[in-house]
């Protein structure tokens, strides 16, 4: 599958527009991880605990998107994009969307 966030695949056309695809995940904090990120924040530095959580909430939104655009039968996703917001306090909530398509190697010209 291949996922861009251009609206086009160099040296590739697009044969068929499946339509919007997406993926979420809501990722709630832990209370062990969050006094830990509480004292990292206090100290300065990448709160370490939070970003393992986000970066785990992207890939399974990713997948998800992915699953969905196969079961289009489309085999690329264009204009991919990432959204980030607070599904309430201590959750947020990751979104991937793109648009599913069918792309094949364009003719040489």
């Amino acid at each position: 599958m291949i996922i861009v966030t251009t609206d086009n695949i160099a040296n590739m056309r697009i044969t068929r527009t499946c339509g919007l695809v997406r993926g979420t995940s809501v990722r709630g904090r832990h209370i062990g991880s969050d006094l830990v990120a509480h004292l990292r924040n206090a100290v300065g530095g990448e709160i370490t605990e939070y970003t393992k959580m986000l970066s785990e909430a992207r890939e399974q939104a990713l997948d998800r998107m992915i699953e969905e655009a196969r079961s289009f039968g489309a085999n690329a996703v264009l204009g991919v994009r990432f959204t980030t917001s607070m599904a309430m306090a201590g959750a947020a909530e990751i979104v991937i969307y793109g648009t599913a398509v069918t792309v094949e190697p364009a003719p040489e010209v």
